[in-house]
């Protein structure tokens, strides 16, 4: 979290926190900001956040989707971190895509963006999961690729539809895709995965003899914000 807090120190104006959770965020940005809107749609997470931020003078709570809100002023900064890998289980994309008409032209959004890796690999798992224990164990048979990368300030189209030429350094069974996501904070605040933010999401895929040297097509599609069910993916051939 030291990276957002380097981020937030740089806010002025007017700054809305959206999915504000523990409220942590909103609370750093008080000494920098003129006025702070905060957004929580739980209802159980804003029970606890409300009596904390509403001690704040120039934090302003509000309880319910942030698509619904109507902004009595626009944004100089929009915090917004909803983050999932590849953007897929979190909201990120469709509330950040509604919330941005409210951003003035030269403002900002923290994080600023995100970059998005695949690696191939052998795994353990048959099922989609996150590399967080021993169900997750794998070992690479590839280089790290980028796919894809967004920038928050402007809107992002949900649906994502990728062809992944993948190349395997090593010969053994290919079954699965490691995706890895990066966050840009800022320009110049990069943060890899950690089991808290963004750990990575292991994807099966058919079974392939792969050798030393061979590119593995595969096609890869998800929806933002539409859950892991979302996710598909195919193997289209070796070459």
């Amino acid at each position: 979290m030291a990276g957002f807090y380097e981020a937030i120190k740089k806010v002025e104006g007017i700054v809305y926190d959206i999915g504000t959770g523990s409220g942590i965020l909103s609370a750093w940005a008080v000494p920098y900001a003129n006025f702070i809107y905060a957004v929580e749609a739980d209802s159980a997470v804003a029970n606890k956040t409300r009596p904390f931020l509403n001690g704040f003078k120039n934090i302003f709570f509000i309880e319910g989707d942030a698509r619904k809100v109507h902004f009595p002023q626009k944004a100089d900064f929009i915090i917004c971190e909803m983050l999932d890998t590849a953007l897929i289980d979190e909201e990120q994309v469709p509330v950040l895509n509604s919330v941005l008409k409210y951003l003035k032209k030269n403002g900002d959004v923290i994080p600023r963006g995100i970059i998005n890796a695949a690696e191939p690999v052998h795994m353990e798992a048959e099922h989609i999961c996150y590399q967080e224990n021993e169900s997750s164990l794998h070992y690479i048979m590839g280089p790290l690729k980028v796919y894809s990368q967004y920038d928050f300030r402007t809107p992002i189209n949900p649906l994502a539809d990728f062809q992944l030429h993948l190349k395997i350094d090593t010969n053994g069974i290919f079954n699965g895709l490691k995706i890895t996501s990066f966050t840009l904070i800022t320009p110049k605040i990069i943060c890899g995965p950690t089991p808290m933010l963004n750990p990575p999401l292991m994807i099966p895929t058919e079974k392939l003899r792969v050798k030393k040297g061979d590119v593995v097509k595969i096609k890869l599609s998800y929806q933002m914000g539409g859950g892991l069910n979302s996710v598909r993916i195919e193997t289209e051939g070796i070459s």
